[in-house]
């Protein structure tokens, strides 16, 4: 189908807002789960890193399942998958109130709400895109702070329902708050298809496909019907002979009328079974033909040495920087912070620099003179520095300080997509970040079990967030080495042999049927 060209405004304004509502009811509340996980600890009595798998989870499922998000959005549409995805989000987290124990908060905010808030994310990417094209970073950018925005709201307004409603009430809450996203959903409106004929290129191009398809068609069939008919006229001789004596099939075929219409009928239904038949055949050859390709490229993506670095590095970003924004409320408490000393949640803090990295950090990718890739490594850096410095703060005001720091560099998602198109190229952006948003997903899911761990064994989070600190500081610095010496041949050279390799085996596949 081909969709008009991209309005660049007019109701793509429209799906800006709702998308930005989208995410922002969707991602609120797993975003600011350190609010939840402390009352969970309470609630529960299971150690820290048990309990800290609800939240990671509820962000890591989401990034695991993009490769089945992307496919249930391209097959149902944007509008269709975020009312769903509404249902999935709101239910989980009213199913989470009535959680008779932690291994049930698994399932329902961990997997249903996690799987929702990834549906959603890639639903509402996808349709901006589709409405945007010169705008369209302003427009990703807009949608984006919509999750930053509700970690900064729902963490101060979860804190409120639960000393007035309790924690059961407080989901329950939160649960019919997201309600509201499906209609969003209802204003999703796909952009019309083109009622325009396709050009003239696309109809010649598609002419030889069709004749080759056509001619390999009746070809083959023909081979099949031939070897059908000899093992039928086998076994109809050897009836005819068993019944009727010497009499030959081909008399009894010329003097009854009845098996003339029975043979033409048996002769449709052979040529029908060898056509689909072959039909099989072919989509088989074809649909392993695509997994050889995609293996190929990805193994042809890992030889590229700043990919492999890229994908070190995400996957222990992750694991070391994603912990404090589920852990630093109980973090302060471990530090013996007293509650009278909080002006605002640590967790809001992170929420809102997170917003204002995600636009300031994409403000300077723009900028010809500034090197995206040692900007983001830079980022990971300072960011390893910080989190080494966590188990030095004692008190509110550092602890909101460095709070402050990672929110800011954890905004270095906005220019994740800049590294990535130039390491690999435009053309193989998608396959690359779908590998990259895979393994980040993994980080998510175990980095704050991992820090939970650390203070169950050692009763203190100084090692946890020395471990995170090392972490991150080692994926910056092997991104850094795989980089410096050849940057740019890396942005060269991968995207040219790769297409060419596709196209090459892709076209030897078709003339070899």
């Amino acid at each position: 189908m081909e969709f008009k060209k991209s309005p660049d405004g007019g109701w793509g304004w429209v799906i800006v807002v709702v998308s930005f509502f989208t995410q922002f009811l969707c991602y609120g509340s797993p975003l600011a789960v350190g609010v939840l996980y402390i009352e969970w600890l309470d609630a529960f009595g299971e150690g820290k890193g048990k309990t800290a798998w609800i939240g990671s989870l509820a962000s890591g499922v989401g990034l695991l399942a993009s490769p089945v998000c992307s496919v249930c959005v391209s097959s149902f549409g944007a509008r269709a998958v975020t009312i769903f995805s509404g249902f999935l989000v709101a239910g989980g987290l009213m199913l989470s109130s009535f959680a008779p124990n932690i291994y049930f908060l698994f399932f329902s905010y961990g997997i249903v709400v996690g799987l929702g808030c990834g549906l959603l994310y890639t639903a509402t990417v996808t349709i901006t895109c589709q409405y945007f094209d010169s705008r369209r970073g302003l427009a990703l950018g807009l949608i984006s702070t919509g999750s930053s925005v509700g970690l900064f709201i729902y963490a101060a307004l979860q804190r409120l329902l639960i000393e007035f409603y309790g924690l059961d009430g407080c989901l329950l809450i939160v649960g019919a708050l997201a309600l509201n996203i499906l209609a969003c959903g209802s204003l999703m409106r796909p952009l019309q298809s083109s009622d325009f004929p396709l050009p003239e290129k696309t109809a010649l191009e598609n002419v030889p496909d069709r004749y080759s398809f056509y001619k390999e068609k009746e070809k083959d069939p023909e081979e099949n019907i031939n070897m059908l008919e000899k093992s039928y006229s086998g076994e109809e001789t050897c009836k005819s002979t068993l019944a009727n004596g010497d009499w030959k099939s081909e008399s009894l075929l010329h003097k009854n009328p009845t098996t003339t219409a029975h043979t033409t009928e048996t002769e449709t239904y052979k040529k029908k079974v060898a056509e689909r038949t072959y039909f099989c055949k072919q989509l088989a050859k074809r649909k392993w033909q695509l997994y050889k390709n995609y293996c190929g490229e990805t193994v042809a993506l890992f030889k590229n040495k700043v990919f492999s670095a890229l994908f070190i590095a995400i996957f222990l970003f992750d694991i070391g920087g994603f912990p404090p924004s589920l852990l630093m409320e109980d973090v302060a408490r471990s530090s013996n912070v007293k509650e009278e000393e909080f002006i605002m949640p640590l967790i809001s803090i992170i929420g809102i620099m997170t917003a204002v990295g995600k636009l300031i950090l994409g403000i300077l990718a723009d900028f010809k003179w500034i090197n995206t890739l040692y900007l983001y490594v830079a980022t990971l850096i300072i960011m390893s520095l910080a989190l080494c410095a966590i188990p030095f703060a004692k008190s509110y005001v550092t602890l909101a300080l460095l709070s402050g720091i990672l929110g800011f560099l954890t905004g270095n998602w906005s220019i994740f997509p800049y590294v990535t198109t130039k390491t690999v190229g435009i053309e193989k952006l998608a396959h690359a970040y779908g590998i990259l948003m895979f393994f980040a997903g993994l980080g998510n899911s175990l980095g704050p079990p991992i820090v939970g761990w650390f203070y169950d064994w050692t009763q203190t989070y100084d090692i946890a967030f020395y471990f995170s600190g090392l972490c991150v500081l080692l994926g910056g610095f092997i991104l850094l080495l795989a980089a410096l010496p050849s940057w740019d041949t890396c942005k060269k050279q991968l995207p040219k042999p790769a297409p060419t390799t596709f196209l090459y085996k892709v076209a030897s596949n078709s003339s070899n049927v």
